[in-house]
């Protein structure tokens, strides 16, 4: 009897310490929290965007019938793949890749629907990609958008960006982006059974 107890607090002990959250540090951009099976992952990193120059990384490629006369230049679709580092100097360490599209789809107001791919290109997650899609008020102090799913550590990932932007120079076209994204995936493998 004294061995059963034994062996049920340890299986408790261990179900217990298994609900704890557990932080590992990856990198000063990244920390992974675990709890459980579930893990969130967040991301803090920088966006650089270049739109203009010899290091231009952001291009248009369309425009509707109504984009030039548009007040929020409705119909323009950029795309753009930026540097991404995990200090606002374009000179730090490159952490990822921010590939996409971004278009004006709000009559009213400067919004772009967002589709975004972090290629993470450094650390533990080298490889794998974070996916964003949504509406993005750009003149919105604070913005979130969706993080709709992954590749690699990320599959089957979802949770939010928050971006912000951290500086501006208009006349040379360059914008730094701060994001901060938050990823909760799952340890749990999932295979889809053979027919």
């Amino acid at each position: 009897m004294k061995n059963l107890t034994i062996a049920l607090m340890l299986i408790a002990t261990t179900s217990l310490l298994l609900l704890l959250p557990t932080a590992r540090a990856t990198g000063a951009w990244v920390e992974t929290i675990t709890k459980g099976h579930k893990k969130l992952t967040k991301f803090h990193f920088y966006v650089h965007d270049p739109g203009a120059g010899p290091n231009a990384t952001l291009f248009r490629v369309a425009n509707a019938s109504i984009t030039d006369t548009s007040p929020t230049v409705f119909g323009q679709v950029m795309v753009f793949d930026d540097r991404v580092t995990a200090d606002p100097d374009i000179k730090s360490a490159q952490v990822a890749r921010a590939q996409g599209t971004a278009a004006s789809a709000d009559l009213q107001n400067l919004a772009v629907a967002l589709t975004m791919n972090f290629h993470i290109t450094s650390g533990e997650y080298n490889g794998s990609t974070v996916c964003i899609a949504g509406r993005n008020p750009l003149l919105a102090p604070s913005r979130e958008v969706p993080v709709i799913g992954g590749t690699g550590a990320f599959r089957f990932a979802r949770g939010y960006a928050i971006t912000s932007t951290y500086s501006m120079d208009l006349p040379a076209s360059y914008i730094v982006l701060e994001y901060t994204i938050y990823v909760i995936t799952s340890d749990h493998e999932i295979v889809w059974p053979s027919t």
